[in-house]
């Protein structure tokens, strides 16, 4: 009973984590189509936001449901490849939103702040955005790779 909560305590983290991952970026695409400076700033705020309750809140869920389902389980995190390269992975994605995604989303954030009054929306904006877009889905993508070795424990 221990390990089917904590197991659906780990989902519920994957799916806050991984759900906001994806739903931020079609936000932020859409929003910058738009190329409407008050609602980009907008969708800006949103996006900083959600990533503090959902992505923030989602991997805490999913490193206390994970480990401690693990723990529960007798699992060695350490000898189980699909285990360890699953931290691996989820580490790496980290390391993306922490080092690029989160420094250029709050660049993008002051900008937007600046030109939500309706002032012109800067070069310098669009370019931290490709960049944001390209970064963030290689970060996902390394999530849906760990997803995959959880769900198919490969030997």
């Amino acid at each position: 009973m221990l390990y089917a909560l904590l197991k659906t305590i780990h989902l519920l983290g994957v799916v806050l984590l991984v759900g906001n991952a994806v739903v931020t970026l079609i936000w932020k695409l859409a929003a910058d189509r738009t190329r409407n400076p008050q609602l980009i700033a907008f969708a800006q705020r949103l996006v900083t936001l959600a990533d503090w309750w959902f992505t923030v809140g989602g991997v805490v869920l999913l490193m206390l449901g994970g480990y401690g389902a693990a723990a529960v389980a007798h699992l060695d995190l350490w000898r189980l490849d699909w285990l360890l390269w699953g931290q691996v992975l989820l580490v790496l994605s980290g390391a993306l939103w922490l080092g690029i995604l989160v420094p250029v989303q709050v660049q993008q954030g002051r900008q937007a702040r600046s030109f939500a009054a309706g002032g012109p929306i800067p070069a310098r904006y669009w370019q931290a955005g490709r960049r944001w877009t390209v970064w963030g889905i290689l970060a996902t993508l390394l999530l849906a790779v760990a997803i995959a070795l959880m769900v198919f424990k490969p030997v």
